[in-house]
């Protein structure tokens, strides 16, 4: 999916202004989450790689075969992209459309009972990381939490839909207050390029 530019990956674009995620993410957030954060990966990786063997690899195949720095750096790039790629503005009561609506309430019950677990998992990891929703080659929905840069495809997953836990994520806005930041990423996800990931 996400594939260099004249051996170099860019920055993914934003479907959204800087400022359209709030009041769930400022501007503020964002300017310095996808601006430096986001920014400071790609700009750490673009120098590993050339004269490496991942020279001309998708950023999926680097986070599959890499570690350490590279793997660190490659691994943050593709998490980030999948999570701000994955929002849109607010909107009220936002829930699953779609076909993803269903599988959600076939492998947990409900939206709410994945929501509840979902939130917890995020809340509970101790931490750096990140919580994510994944499905297995069979199609099952699974939740998972991953320390650091990890990322589901290590674990032959589908990443879906993932919350950021680190604080640089969320400490802006939220301060300390990981279960509140979690709580309002609800209400900006866009389960139209949910139900495409899971294709």
């Amino acid at each position: 999916m996400f594939q260099p530019n004249n051996g170099k990956f860019d920055m993914p674009a934003l479907p959204y202004g800087m400022a359209d995620l709030a009041p769930a993410l400022s501007q503020e957030t964002m300017l310095v989450h996808y601006g430096k954060h986001l920014q400071t990966y790609v700009n750490n990786l673009n120098a590993a790689i050339p004269g490496s063997a991942f020279e001309g690899k998708s950023l999926e195949e680097i986070v599959k075969t890499s570690d350490g720095g590279v793997f660190n750096n490659a691994g943050q790039i593709l998490n980030h992209a999948m999570y701000f790629l994955q929002f849109k503005a607010p909107v009220m009561g936002n829930a699953p459309t779609g076909y993803i609506a269903d599988i959600i309430a076939r492998d947990f019950g409900s939206f709410e009972n994945f929501q509840e677990e979902f939130q917890a998992k995020g809340a509970g990891l101790f931490g750096s990381g990140w919580v994510w929703l994944s499905a297995t080659d069979n199609g099952k929905l699974v939740i998972t939490q991953e320390g650091n840069a990890q990322n589901p495809i290590t674990k032959d997953l589908k990443p879906l839909l993932t919350f950021d836990v680190w604080e640089h994520a969320y400490y802006i806005d939220y301060r300390n207050r990981r279960p509140d930041y979690l709580k309002a990423l609800w209400g900006i996800v866009n389960w139209d390029v949910v139900n495409e990931r899971y294709g």
